[in-house]
């Protein structure tokens, strides 16, 4: 069995996450529907290059750091390119198409694009939208998800449209979490233990160790989850 230097492992796997960690934070792809087909080529190709390389101790750290930098730079240049030459974004990253018009599918749109009509009503029902028909404008972006503009009649009232009152809107703050009082957030509401323990007291639970979960809003009091 091959032996493996844990020293040469450890500091390779350490500059990896850090790598990746840093190219990130740089691209602000936090999510996997942020990635076009091009980041998401490149994550997967960092990926399988540090997987193949890490392990091998006769690749030293200067030729690792090497591969993993100029990896970096490639993608960071291309980065640049897509921001200061529009010329290079529909090549690198693609454009948004009109893959729906007046609930009608557009097959060649949708060929072009390599989806078929199951995966279009997949794309729609993660939007909440369950027929074609519903659909004014659906476009299909760079990340192969689809944005949908309504028919009329399908769009839910707005508070304007009603002509009602508007009513105050407050954000919610969490207190306590798995047992665990936020002490901060219990301060930045201008409250205290006590006040909190009068509160669980109120609705039943003499002990902050028993919630799972509680928030505080002002419009509707506090909210608990217990365990």
């Amino acid at each position: 069995m091959e032996e493996v230097n844990i020293g040469l492992l450890t500091i390779k796997l350490v500059i990896g996450f850090v790598a990746l960690f840093f190219i990130v934070i740089v691209t602000g792809k936090t999510s996997i529907y942020q990635l076009t087909p091009f980041h998401l080529v490149f994550v997967l190709l960092l990926g399988d290059l540090l997987g193949s390389i890490i392990y091998q101790d006769q690749l030293g750290i200067i030729s690792f750091l090497y591969a993993v930098g100029l990896w970096t730079l490639l993608m960071l240049g291309v980065e640049f390119l897509t921001l200061n030459m529009k010329s290079t974004r529909s090549l690198l990253v693609g454009n948004p198409n009109i893959i729906i018009r007046d609930g009608m599918i557009d097959r060649k749109i949708a060929k072009r694009n390599k989806l078929d009509v199951n995966q279009i009503l997949s794309l729609l029902r993660q939007r909440n939208v369950f027929s074609v028909r519903e659909v004014k404008y659906g476009i299909l972006e760079t990340n192969g998800q689809i944005t949908t503009l309504l028919k009329s009649k399908y769009q839910k009232p707005e508070k304007q449209d009603l002509n009602l009152l508007e009513s105050p809107v407050d954000l919610p703050i969490t207190l306590i979490i798995d047992g665990e009082v936020l002490t901060d957030n219990l301060r930045e509401r201008g409250f205290d233990q006590q006040w909190l323990d009068n509160e669980l007291l109120a609705n039943g639970y003499d002990n902050e160790k028993k919630i799972l979960h509680a928030d505080w809003r002002d419009s509707e009091g506090i909210h608990i989850s217990p365990k």
